[in-house]
Order: C-alpha cells, then structure tokens, then sequence
C-alpha cells in the first residue's frame, strides 16, 4: 500500500470500500482514460460499472436502496476515482449534491420518488445554479419561475452544468417573488426532471451542445435555457419557496469538499508517474531520481499531497459530524487545489519534454488540473470565505 493520502480510523466496511474502488480504477479506468479523453467519449461502460458498485447511492440512506455512508467515505472515493480520471468523478459529483440537497430538504414525498431511483443510477442529478452573466453573486441570478396556478413557468439560462446532457434530474435555482426584501431569499430549488440528450428535450427546455473544453473531458458540460418551461409546484424543493440559497450553499459546502477531494486525487496521481519516471529516466549514470534537484522536488510534492489529503478529510469529518465547515471546507478545497496545480507541474517538469507529448497521462491531468482552482468558486472566493469566518471568530471584544 503507497504511503501518501492514507487516512487513519476508517471502518473496516470503509477500508473494503476503498479497496473495491481503488481495484476497479486500476482496473476499468486508467488503462483507458487517455483514449477516452482523446475522444471526448462519455464513460458508459465506466458509469454501469459504478452503478454496479452501488456508488451512485454511496450516501443515500439505506431505507432509500443506497449504502447510507459518510461523506469522508465519499469523499475518499472520489479522490481514487479522480486518481483514474477526474471526468469519472464529475459524473457523479453532481448526482452526490442532488442527493444530498434532496435527503437533507425534500418533502416526505420527493425522497420516497427520488432517492430510491438516484441509489440505483437510474435517475441521475446535475446541479445548475450559475448563469451566464452571473459569475459568483449567486443573489442576483435572472432566471425567473412565475407561478401560475399549481405550475410554475421558467424564463431564463443556466449555465456550466455538468452532466447537463446526460442527467435527468436537474436541482435548478430560480428567482421566484417571494415579497422578501433581500434579494438571496426570494430563491428557490426547483427539481426539474427531464429526459437526456441535446436540444428541445422538453417543452420550452432546451439543451445546447456540449461546451468544448481543454480538460475535463468525456462529462458533458452544458448550458440550460428554459423559454417558458412549465413545472408542477410539487417540484419546489421541500414543498415552500424562497429557500433555495440556503440548499445551494449547503450543496456547494459539500461539493467543495469534492473538489478538494477530486484535487488530492490528480496530486496523487501525479506524484505517482514522476516518481516512478524519476527512477526509470537516466542522466549521468544514474537515475534522475537520486539527482538532489530532482529528490527535492519528489519531497515537496509528497508533503503537499499529504496536507492536502488531511485537510480535505478534516472537513468532511467536521460536516459528518454537524459542525458548521465553511471555513475548513473553504481552506481545504483552496489549498488542495492550488497544491494539485503546483504538484501537477512539478510532475511535468520532471518528465521533462516526454511530459509534452500526448501519449505521456501527465500531459493529461496538466488540462484537468486548473478545472479545480475555479469549481465551485475560485480560489479568491475561498479566501473571501475564509478570512470572513476568521473575522466572525476573531471579532474584537469591546
């Protein structure tokens, strides 16, 4: 077993978990993620692979046909399966928010329809909140629900949904008129499902193609117009409007513990193939690994992988545990995700001009790795994050 990103006091059905995940990455993932991510190819044999695995259910309750695990449990899955393939982890990332937001709000009702058939990958989430003129005041979103009887009917774009084209349970933040006087609470979560695929997927609701990216390929990341789509008032997440800030920004707490765990795993990763080039890559008579210039580096990268990991972990265990996290998940995904760059880099320089070429993976994760300094929310809001809940803790005493 590697030493780096182990993680202390896990169950022994957590261990087997982990185990069965690592075995299926190094078996089902990486000897094809370079092809696949070449062609831009949705992961299906992959996803019914996982789906196979219970993994789309990992955290739904067990009275709902999921496993009822943590969100550390997660999380450590995530960071072996981003170790394979980060676009892997994307999609179910979103899927894991939808379920989280639908467990932790839905009515009695939504659960009992949905949870059951996200468990079983039958119904799959995706996550839209951001808008195309938005960028991170989510307050002021323009996408509109008008209610109309027992229905709501919804003007507007979304944009930067993951999984937009392949889900078929959208969790969409709309501005409904609620009478409140600030702005962030006249939101609501609506849950919009719809069939898969691209264009006019229902009345008024249409998805565009895929948005080409440089990384983070094979997942399909969409915009969501809506033109007058109708939906039933039983689709408000939790039956009464005006609280969907509330649900994203929980939502978004526990994706951020995704990304700094999707983070570790590329870092890991990338640790991975410049230490064992470093010790294959001769120059001078001896491998470049016992080049002090090159084992400085193999160290610095190691201590960074590893305190990211710990604190990626310290965050899920604090939200397992009902502690508000903010300002620990904030730091976590900040720092594993601007050590997941630097780490990544490291790994390419080390590679030298092999790093360069197409047919190396380390060119590869080099494209996926900036993704995770701007998912949910750039390194700058991190920082907004975190030095506000530091002043909240801090506050000068008269």
């Amino acid at each position: 077993m590697a030493r780096l990103a182990q993680t202390a006091g896990l169950s022994d059905v957590q261990v087997e978990i982990l185990s069965t995940v690592r075995s299926f990455v190094d078996r089902e993932i990486i000897p094809c993620a370079q092809e696949l991510e070449r062609g831009d190819v949705y992961p299906a044999e992959i996803v019914a692979g996982m789906r196979e695995l219970g993994l789309f259910g990992l955290t739904i309750p067990e009275e709902f046909g999921g496993l009822g695990e943590s969100l550390l449990t997660y999380a450590l899955v995530v960071e072996e399966i981003a170790r394979g393939w980060m676009s892997v982890s994307g999609v179910i990332n979103t899927h894991f928010i939808v379920a989280h937001m639908v467990g932790r709000y839905g009515t009695e009702q939504q659960r009992a329809r949905l949870l059951p058939r996200m468990a079983s990958g039958e119904v799959r989430g995706a996550f839209s909140m951001s808008e195309p003129d938005l960028g991170s005041d989510v307050a002021a979103i323009r996408t509109r629900a008008r209610r109309e009887g027992d229905e709501y009917v919804v003007d507007g774009s979304k944009m930067w949904l993951t999984n937009g084209g392949t889900s078929n349970l959208v969790a969409v933040l709309v501005r409904t008129e609620e009478g409140a006087e600030k702005p962030h609470e006249n939101l609501t979560t609506l849950l919009v499902e719809k069939p898969e695929g691209f264009g006019e997927v229902a009345p008024g609701l249409t998805i565009p193609g895929k948005i080409e990216k440089m990384g983070y390929k094979g997942v399909d990341t969409t915009e969501a117009v809506f033109d007058g789509f109708r939906v039933g008032v039983d689709a408000v997440l939790g039956g009464v409007p005006g609280r969907g800030f509330g649900h994203m920004m929980d939502g978004i707490e526990v994706g951020r513990v995704n990304v700094a765990a999707r983070a570790c795993g590329i870092a890991v990763r990338a640790f991975e193939l410049a230490v064992e080039y470093a010790q294959q890559r001769r120059t001078f008579g001896r491998p470049i690994a016992q080049h002090q210039a090159i084992a400085f580096k193999l160290a610095e990268m190691a201590t960074k992988v590893e305190a990211a990991h710990l604190m990626m972990v310290n965050a899920a265990r604090l939200k397992d545990a009902g502690a508000r996290n903010d300002v620990e998940a904030g730091m976590a995904k900040l720092i594993a995700s601007e050590y997941c760059a630097e780490v990544t880099q490291e790994a390419f320089r080390i590679h030298g001009g092999y790093g360069y070429s197409k047919e190396y993976e380390i060119e590869r994760l080099m494209r996926e790795a900036p993704f995770l300094l701007i998912g949910e929310g750039t390194s700058e809001i991190q920082k907004t994050i975190i030095s506000r809940g530091l002043l909240r803790e801090y506050k000068l005493r008269d």
